[in-house]
């Protein structure tokens, strides 16, 4: 007697519901890839701007005690 010949495990489904599955899969992971893109590019901006704004208070900081250096020593 002969064995049948086994399944192919690479073989598609033919299944209606894993179809559909498969395509919500897909759809999520392109979904997240899209997220975190943006997510990247929020990160960016918002890392310059933190620096722009720590920069601006340091360069007040060093005027005003440059001024405070000068009062004092009247310079």
């Amino acid at each position: 007697m002969t064995e049948p010949a086994p399944l192919e495990e690479d073989s598609p489904s033919l299944d209606p519901r894993a179809i559909e599955r498969n395509y919500r899969r897909e759809r999520a992971r392109r979904r997240a890839k899209v997220e975190r893109q943006s997510a990247v590019k929020r990160s960016d901006v918002r890392f310059w701007v933190t620096l722009l704004i720590l920069a601006f208070l340091t360069a007040f900081a060093i005027l005003a005690a440059w001024h405070e250096v000068q009062t004092l020593f009247g310079v």
